[in-house]
């Protein structure tokens, strides 16, 4: 069936948006990525090619924006619709060769180890962990003033979760590093993934420079903690986990663990944490709403939320699928095919540079009414089932969809119940202004007024 589909491949390529002449679209990306991507899909439609950089050293992208192409690449096709691509090999770069960028065997053998780490039952067990961090911060902003960054006190918190269950007792140490380097490598990887002129990573510019003493520093930390975990017999945290993790008589060797516990940094605080800092901001432009989550929150005794009762925090839950909805944190994932395929009708050659983008196709009108529009109800259960599955997936999609979102989700909804419970909050920013990085970072603070309720 496939052979015969792609013998009769349609010839024509996606139409293109081309930019100036010079540069073609590279300023307008280096701009305003999201701006850009949304305008080539209202202008030219679901399957557009970007051409970046100067003439001879011009780039093309191939743009999906079709929750059909989204299934393709990411779900029925995904074998042939790689994490080749530069993106990918920036992360890789940075945080090594974890289960979000590995593939082939790699990629299996890391999922065989890691999957029972990820079970409902066993996140579940975190529940605890997530809900004392939770009132601790609940408390500390009533002794606080009565404003704060939304994004900072998100960040600094989901930090401490993640890096206290991967790291137990040396929790204080990790995060710090963390939370300085972080940044500043998801910048450095995002400017040169969509630069067609960039510089060996040899050459010793001050950026080159900058990331290296980063990336060098976070992994020293991590190698330092694994080499004492195994010198004090493993233990309880994550990484206690993986170095008594077997698959058959086969171990993960330090390196190894050290790549998944980068990855786990990445995608267990960073994600979750805008995710909230959105959520927060939405539900303090639209007080009703507010009052729904806050309602729900007593209904379940204002007590701290276990696993269980998250169960029953189902608007809480409808409003954070609306938050990561309108603000995507994975703003776009990559690939690179392996082979010429038909995408919406149109030729994309094998070895093309492939984006899908929850941000637009999130927004897309043929799947969403008023897609600017904050409305929860969208993710009501009728509405939710009745809609394309592929046309929302802040988490991915397909065999390789997030391990972690579960984990994820959890921890958010314990935050966001607590936290309204505790305060009424008024968001005192406006729009926000956005910087895409590897994940979808406000690029100012997003303020809030707080009113502590008892």
């Amino acid at each position: 069936m496939a052979d015969a589909r792609h013998r009769d491949m349609a010839h024509t390529l996606p139409p293109a948006m081309d930019g100036s002449r010079l540069l073609g679209v590279l300023p307008d990306v280096r701009r305003d990525i999201l701006g850009t991507l949304e305008r080539a899909r209202r202008e030219q439609g679901d399957v557009v090619r970007l051409l970046a950089g100067p003439p001879r050293l011009r780039s093309t992208i191939y743009a999906i924006f079709h929750p059909d192409g989204v299934r393709q690449a990411m779900g029925t096709e995904a074998d042939r619709y790689r994490k080749d691509n530069r993106f990918y090999n920036e992360i890789r770069w940075a945080l090594g060769d974890g289960l979000l960028n590995s593939q082939d065997e790699r990629w299996m053998r890391q999922r065989r180890f890691i999957q029972p780490l990820f079970t409902r039952r066993r996140i579940s067990g975190y529940a605890d962990a997530m809900g004392e961090e939770a009132e601790e911060l609940s408390a500390r902003w009533r002794a606080a003033g009565d404003t704060i960054d939304l994004h900072a006190e998100m960040s600094r918190v989901t930090l401490r979760i993640v890096g206290r269950l991967l790291f137990g007792a040396d929790v204080e140490r990790a995060v710090p590093v963390v939370a300085r380097v972080f940044p500043l490598l998801g910048e450095y990887a995002r400017m040169r993934a969509y630069n067609p002129l960039r510089t060996p990573r040899s050459w010793p510019t001050p950026a080159n420079r900058r990331a290296a003493a980063a990336r060098d520093e976070i992994r020293s930390v991590c190698d330092e903690l694994i080499a004492a975990r195994r010198a004090d017999g493993a233990g309880d945290d994550l990484i206690g986990l993986l170095i008594a993790a077997r698959d058959g008589d086969e171990r993960l060797d330090d390196s190894e663990i050290r790549d998944q516990v980068l990855i786990f940094l990445l995608a267990g605080h960073d994600t979750t944490a805008i995710a909230l800092t959105f959520a927060l901001h939405l539900l303090g432009q639209h007080p009703e709403e507010q009052e729904r989550v806050r309602a729900e929150a007593a209904a379940v005794g204002g007590r701290t939320p276990g696993a269980a009762d998250v169960e029953q925090l189902a608007y809480t839950t409808m409003v954070l699928k609306e938050a990561m909805r309108l603000y995507p944190p994975a703003w776009g994932f990559g690939r690179r095919n392996s082979a010429d395929d038909e995408v919406g009708g149109h030729r994309v050659p094998g070895g093309a540079d492939i984006l899908v983008s929850p941000w637009v196709t999130h927004r897309h009108p043929g799947f969403w009414d008023e897609p600017e529009r904050f409305d929860p109800e969208r993710f009501s259960p009728g509405r939710e089932s009745a809609r394309h599955k592929h046309a929302y997936f802040p988490f991915g999609a397909g065999p390789r969809a997030c391990i972690g979102q579960y984990f994820s989700m959890l921890e958010a909804a314990i935050l966001l119940s607590v936290i309204v419970r505790d305060h009424e909050l008024t968001s005192l920013t406006g729009h926000v202004p956005l910087a895409p990085r590897i994940t979808l970072h406000p690029a100012g603070p997003v303020v809030s007024r707080l009113r502590p309720l008892h």
